[in-house]
């Protein structure tokens, strides 16, 4: 099936109808709340469900909103292959932060707990990581 061509089906068998993008939204929260409530529950079919109303939903935000449906996941697929490179480069006494090779900052390290802190925040932020000087690290 076509994405327009479901769209289309999913708009013309709603079971209500938006008066605006804000509750047409609303609408969507709702469903992807329930469905999280329900997977915390351990009531994976339930959020299943929840999740394939949240989906029509969506759709229907969508057109509400008049986003053209594969325009939107064409830009989508773009944007996710632009992800930001990230490493944390850890020198003799500091730690810098590059992004796509652009210096965006860095700090100072005065103790091994500092390097112990700075590889922690480098795999929460999913940064990659180059020593340069391993001698102190």
């Amino acid at each position: 099936m076509e994405l327009r061509d479901a769209l289309d089906l999913i708009w013309s068998n709603r079971k209500y109808t938006p008066s605006d993008s804000k509750t047409a939204l609303s609408h969507l929260n709702e469903e992807v709340a329930e469905s999280l409530k329900a997977l915390l529950r351990d009531d994976n079919d339930k959020a299943k469900r929840e999740l394939e109303d949240a989906l029509s939903c969506l759709l229907i935000a969508m057109k509400i909103m008049d986003i053209d449906i594969e325009d939107a996941i064409e830009r989508q697929i773009i944007q996710m292959q632009k992800r930001a490179d990230k490493v944390m480069v850890f020198k003799k006494d500091k730690v810098e932060i590059l992004v796509n090779n652009v210096l965006k900052g860095g700090w100072s390290i005065w103790s091994s707990e500092d390097i112990k802190d700075a590889q922690k925040m480098a795999k929460e932020f999913g940064c990659s990581i180059i020593y340069e000087d391993k001698g102190n690290i």
